[in-house]
């Protein structure tokens, strides 16, 4: 089978990326820092978190901006204690998917034992229409956490997901060659599921990438940006032949991201990372293709 950076017309070889950042529409912070690196061209693409609360301030800004890749960050979670978000239907049954209080689950294990498939689906759907409504004109869709992936328990919502983003024209965040945090191909017996997932997905005629990538979200012991910046110069010179997909958080550690998030200062490395010289340098000097998700769709668009 041909690589999704070949069905886009690149040469076997070719190594292409993305660097997304998700979290957009988060927080101030997190808009913030994301309008601004995007408009620098410092990101090829963003994912929106409808359910949050600055959910419009970053759909307002991406409709000004047409020309910049922003998807949509599927939630089905709500990970911080002091800050909360539920499902955006207010028309359709979504109890399958809240807890008691109303709000989306802490974790995707609770989300995937509780959550009925038909619910998921309108409230896919109904994050999607909310994009729409607006002005946002989504490049391509991902799921927050993993919730939809079954990673947890086995049990996925991945049809539904096929299904929304075949009827919306979106490309979706999943990787036909599973790889661990460290670059290196996954077991065999997962990396024979991704891959058959992978096919699930094409046959709905929805995009998906080669592979996908990412650092560790938390501080990590005795870490520094030194080392996280060494960390992520490596996972871009080991990149394979393919569209990859790199996965980043950037946001400005303000007094509001401190207040409910417990990893403000590796947000803000983040930001920083995406900016660095060294890391710019290699960019380069490892001769990668950066490209934005758009490409995708307008290859799901042909087929």
């Amino acid at each position: 089978m041909r690589s999704t950076a070949q069905l886009l017309g690149y040469g076997e070889r070719e190594r292409l990326v993305i660097v997304n950042a998700d979290d957009f529409g988060l927080c101030h912070a997190a808009n913030e820092a994301i309008s601004r690196l995007l408009s620098d061209g410092f990101i090829q693409s963003a994912t929106l978190m409808l359910p949050c609360g600055w959910a419009k301030e970053a759909a307002l800004w991406s409709a000004r901006n047409p020309k910049v890749d922003v998807g949509i960050h599927f939630t089905f979670t709500s990970e911080w204690d002091a800050y909360k978000w539920g499902p955006v239907c207010r028309t359709a049954a979504v109890e399958s998917l809240v807890t008691e209080e109303g709000y989306f689950p802490k974790e995707a294990k609770t989300f995937e034992r509780q959550a009925d498939p038909a619910q998921v689906k309108t409230e896919l759907i109904a994050q999607v229409q909310m994009a729409l409504q607006l002005g946002l004109r989504p490049t391509h869709a991902d799921n927050h956490m993993g919730s939809l992936y079954g990673l947890e328990t086995g049990r996925d919502f991945l049809t539904q997901v096929f299904e929304v983003c075949a009827e919306y024209g979106l490309p979706f965040r999943l990787p036909r060659n599973l790889l661990t945090e460290t670059g290196q191909v996954a077991p065999p017996e997962l990396a024979e599921l991704a891959k058959k997932r992978a096919e699930e997905a094409e046959a709905c005629g929805v995009v998906v990438l080669d592979y996908l990538l990412g650092l560790p979200f938390a501080m990590q012991f005795n870490e520094t940006y030194e080392s996280y910046r060494a960390q992520f110069i490596q996972l871009l010179t080991g990149l394979q032949p393919g569209v990859s997909e790199i996965i980043i958080h950037p946001a400005d550690p303000t007094e509001e991201l401190n207040a409910f998030h417990t990893e403000a200062q590796k947000r803000g490395w983040d930001v920083r990372l995406l900016q660095d010289p060294e890391v710019l340098r290699t960019f380069e000097e490892q001769q990668l293709i950066r490209i934005g998700w758009r490409e995708l769709q307008k290859l799901q668009m042909r087929l």
